[in-house]
């Protein structure tokens, strides 16, 4: 079923910095960007199967058009509410800018890009796998090795694309097999697996003790915990050890990034954005 959305979005809507993340994160067979258009397709699943969602982004429209191919039709206000989180559209970017344009660091920044969003996600687990993959390579590494995961062992999508893979059927894969299909290292593999058998056990974002219990995964760090926790919803997550924004913040070490990041909060997730956009942005216009 095939339902065309107009999902409204608080004005003003920093575009382009936001098209720029999803662009560079795609994964090749799950997501496709259209540069031209301004328009982003990714697959996803709903409770009555597989979905994709094809998103056009504009600045000065009020809305975000989406259009949604679902099972169901009980599945679209499902998916708009995955995308509308995913695209940050609930935010009030007035509240925001306000707080952090106080801070002389950031004004500049947000005077260049008002009403940035912060790319969220639309599956935590499917996200929770490429920041693995992420670990020490490249974004486009990041998105090649996720390419393949989702070759070898995604599930048809409309549109063409393909929906990840979920956590059992990656519990269920022998370590070189899933290795050998991504052509990441054995430890990063081994995590992925570790992470599915935790999932397909019963670990949970809703749990009070859930950031303590991904920590505790062998091949999981802080950054990892803090960048999911940014990129699911957290609007004060704080990867202070990222190497992007210490150097954009010109500082050595997390302990120095996380406490210039005091007053920034409880918005240090926009921050960050903000901190990532002028980096990547000045560095390729």
């Amino acid at each position: 079923m095939i339902t065309v959305a107009r999902l409204p979005v608080a004005l003003p809507f920093s575009v382009r910095p936001l098209l720029a993340t999803m662009r560079s994160h795609a994964v090749p067979g799950h997501e496709r960007h259209d540069v031209a258009t301004g328009t982003h397709c990714i697959a996803l699943r709903t409770a009555h199967g597989i979905a994709s969602a094809a998103v056009r982004l504009r600045a000065d429209t009020g809305s975000v058009v989406a259009r949604i191919d679902a099972p169901r039709r009980a599945d679209i206000a499902d998916v708009e509410a995955v995308v509308r989180r995913w695209l940050d559209l609930d935010a009030d970017p007035t509240v925001v800018d306000a707080a952090l344009a106080a801070d002389p660091v950031l004004a500049p920044l947000v005077r260049a890009r008002p009403g940035l969003r912060v790319l969220g996600s639309t599956d935590w687990f499917t996200t929770a796998v490429q920041t693995i993959l992420g670990q020490q390579v490249s974004v486009a590494a990041a998105a090649t090795f996720a390419g393949r995961l989702v070759a070898a062992f995604g599930d048809d999508a409309p549109g063409g694309l393909r929906c990840s893979p979920t956590p059992q059927r990656i519990a269920a894969l022998a370590p070189e097999d899933l290795r050998a299909a991504i052509g990441t290292t054995r430890s990063r593999a081994n995590t992925l697996l570790v992470l599915a058998r935790a999932v397909s056990d019963g670990l949970d974002p809703a749990s009070a003790s859930f950031s303590r219990d991904l920590l505790a995964l062998p091949g999981i760090g802080p950054w990892t915990v803090d960048y999911l926790a940014l990129r699911t919803g957290d609007r004060d997550a704080y990867p202070a050890g990222d190497l992007v924004l210490r150097r954009a913040l010109e500082v050595g070490t997390a302990r120095e990034a996380t406490a210039l990041a005091a007053q920034w909060q409880p918005w240090r997730a926009y921050a960050v954005a903000h901190l990532w956009a002028h980096a990547t942005l000045n560095r390729h216009p």
